[in-house]
């Protein structure tokens, strides 16, 4: 019994190095390849140790250029509401104008705004654009000298980043062939890929190169590439699928979330930046570019979600700039009636054009709903603008067809979705004062409705149910039915 078993023993032990034997070529070849693999990482994030610290000079460079000049923009305009605000001053007949060098300044300000402007209403003409009101086009023309200046250091910038991996040789300095290494790895030895955890390390692996190919990446232009256009993502977005059977992911594939990680990782941080010193809340342009990417990013990406930090992050990022454009922007100018009666003096024309802004402003406070909570929108524009400046300057202006044509776009910038959720008859509390104005105005209209003719009786009453039903659409039945009732006439459901 023994000697068989010692003789089983010996059967096994010459079976197994044979087996052994027969493996030696494959653990060769492994070897080989993971020493391979380790040199190539290594070396890797080595060359690109080198390299960051460069691309993040690049970057700052970049973002300091943008931030300079949306401040020179924005502080333009501001010094522009400044000198027209001393401009039509009520009591500036008790001003001494002094021949100064700040007086010779202040006028070639004001003679290259209105060249600005009217080469805006030349482009207004050619395009045969109605319903315009001055105040509703952002003024972000720039002088030729700056726009050389801008170009000739972005120029520098990205020729700069061009030379940077001039030193390297293809294997490091190419997004692809770092693709195609690991991409290998995860063919021919899937398991040890799985636990090295590449999946997870991927993304900040990858980080300088595509930093570096978004330099010059600004959404807020109008000329500016999806994120889906780069040739880097085009690289990505089938990573490690060999077959058409590989395009239906293993949901625990760490590689699956490759693309979300980065724009998690790389895409939202740029954008917070974009979006708290870049990004102009006043230009409707530029916000509705914004809201557009943001939704986009939210409905492809499932890293965009609001737990996650640093979506959170670049939220925060548009609800500052908004409170602080609601602070630093906005001015609403305050003159007797008496002052504005005449539409096409100075103050007036002053006056409306800055009420007119505040309305645009809203409506692009409000493009972001979807995107920010509705309680922070609410605040952000009825707390901070609407009854803050708009409804103030609806009282101070005269009762005109004008007046009903701002209210009729105030409301239609508020979202359907605030008056879905009410109950009863009554509209949102932050509302009342602009109800009031409303009920104020068909009172005010009904009034100068006695002692007229009865075409122009008939088109006062026109505007009272057309105020009516502006009432209706914020919700507002109860004052609704109080002017229909007042003024005998039938609520008209919108």
């Amino acid at each position: 019994m023994e000697y068989d078993r010692l003789q089983t023993e010996v059967e096994d032990g010459e079976k197994e190095i044979e087996d052994c034997q027969d493996k030696i070529p494959q653990l060769e070849k492994q070897y080989k390849f993971y020493q391979e693999i380790r040199g190539y990482v290594r070396d890797l994030v080595e060359c690109l140790n080198e390299k960051v610290p460069v691309i993040n000079d690049f970057e700052n460079r970049m973002k300091t250029m943008l931030r300079q000049q949306a401040d020179l923009l924005i502080q333009r305009r501001q010094q522009d509401v400044r000198d027209q605000c001393q401009d039509y001053m009520t009591n500036k007949k008790h001003q001494v104008v002094m021949e100064t060098q700040e007086e010779y300044s202040r006028q070639r300000r004001v003679a290259e705004r209105e060249a600005r402007r009217s080469r805006r209403r030349r482009k207004r003409e050619n395009k045969n654009l109605s319903g315009h009101h001055d105040g509703l086009s952002s003024d972000d023309e720039e002088n030729q000298f700056d726009i050389s200046r801008f170009n000739l250091e972005r120029d520098d910038v990205l020729a700069g980043s061009k030379r940077l991996f001039e030193d390297v040789v293809e294997e490091f300095s190419e997004l692809d062939y770092a693709k195609k290494q690991f991409e290998r790895w995860k063919k021919l030895y899937g398991d040890t890929y799985q636990e090295a955890y590449i999946g997870l390390c991927l993304p900040k692996l990858l980080n300088p190169f595509i930093r570096l190919s978004l330099l010059d990446w600004n959404p807020l232009k109008e000329v500016c590439n999806d994120i889906e256009e780069f040739s880097w993502y085009n690289s990505l977005v089938l990573y490690s699928c060999h077959s058409n059977n590989d395009i239906v992911p293993d949901p625990d594939d760490d590689d699956i979330r490759l693309l979300p990680a980065i724009v998690d990782k790389i895409v939202l941080p740029k954008l917070s930046y974009i979006c708290e010193y870049i990004w102009d809340p006043l230009s409707t342009s530029q916000t509705s570019r914004l809201v557009n990417l943001i939704q986009k990013l939210i409905k492809d990406y499932p890293t965009v979600s609001a737990n996650n930090k640093n979506t959170q992050n670049l939220l925060k990022c548009i609800a500052d700039r908004m409170k602080k454009c609601l602070d630093d922007d906005v001015f609403m100018p305050l003159y007797p009636k008496s002052v504005l009666e005449n539409r096409s003096s100075g103050p007036a024309v002053f006056f409306h054009r800055q009420l007119w802004t505040c309305i645009k402003l809203l409506g692009n406070i409000l493009s972001w709903q979807g995107i920010l909570s509705s309680h922070v929108l609410q605040q952000l524009s009825l707390d901070g603008l609407l009854n803050r400046y708009i409804v103030l300057g609806l009282n101070t202006s005269c009762l005109t067809k004008e007046a009903l044509e701002k209210c009729q776009a105030i409301i239609s910038t508020f979202p359907k979705e605030w008056f879905n959720e009410l109950n009863g008859e009554c509209t949102l509390p932050k509302l009342e004062n602009l109800c009031r104005y409303l009920l104020q105005t068909a009172e005010h209209l009904h009034k100068g409705s006695i002692m007229v003719r009865d075409s122009e009786r008939l088109e006062i009453r026109n505007h009272i149910k057309q105020i009516s039903k502006m009432l209706i659409m914020i919700q507002a039945t109860n004052h609704a039915i109080s002017l229909s009732n007042t003024y005998s006439f039938k609520i008209t459901q919108v």
